[in-house]
């Protein structure tokens, strides 16, 4: 007669709940990564917005600097319609007027020029090819972006004096990112001062 040994294995297999449970948390994780995927995506997205934002409110700041600078406006005419030159209020991006500053009655709409139609400011980028100037480019209207210039004064250290010959300037560029009902903003302040 033949004796039969039974050897008892170390290895046991997987059974069919903990199978289930690794299935889902691997789906979990897996559901994660495109969730946070999907976030950057939006982000990249954005960032283009929020650039444009930020060049134009430093652009705005800077023509201010400059137009004080080279004498072309006096330090009396920086301030917000009816005492300055400035518009109240929130304004498309239109081109300068003769005055050569932007968010000033003179504004005028920009020129048609190709791929861009006449009106607000428009950008063009480089197409496919990734190079500006070629027949590829594509149009970038900025008619969702708006920008309001506020002049306030600024106080002496007493706390009620208005010191003559400083004022504080506001450049707010508001936008809406995407199909987002929520606007977005960026905003840059500086003192300028009488003398330069």
């Amino acid at each position: 007669m033949t004796q039969r040994r039974s050897h008892v294995s170390g290895q046991n297999g997987f059974t069919l709940i903990e199978t289930m449970i690794a299935i889902a948390i691997l789906s979990f994780g897996i559901v994660s990564l495109v969730a946070v995927f999907g976030t950057a995506v939006a982000v990249t997205q954005n960032a283009e917005e929020n650039l444009i934002a930020r060049q134009k409110a430093l652009q705005a700041m800077e023509s201010i600097y400059t137009a004080r600078n080279s004498q072309q406006i006096t330090f009396s005419q920086i301030a917000n319609i009816p005492s300055g030159i400035f518009t109240i209020g929130a304004t498309q991006l239109l081109a300068a007027g003769p005055d050569g500053l932007v968010n000033t009655a003179d504004d005028v709409p920009y020129a048609a020029s190709a791929p861009c139609p006449a009106g607000p400011e428009c950008l063009v980028l480089p197409g496919r090819d990734g190079i500006l100037g070629t027949a590829d480019d594509t149009a970038m209207s900025l008619t969702n972006f708006t920008r309001q210039i506020q002049i306030g004064t600024v106080l002496e250290s007493d706390g009620v004096t208005i010191n003559p010959n400083l004022k504080q300037i506001t450049v707010t560029i508001t936008y809406y990112a995407g199909a987002s009902p929520v606007p977005r903003s960026y905003t840059v302040t500086g003192l300028i001062s009488a003398f330069h």
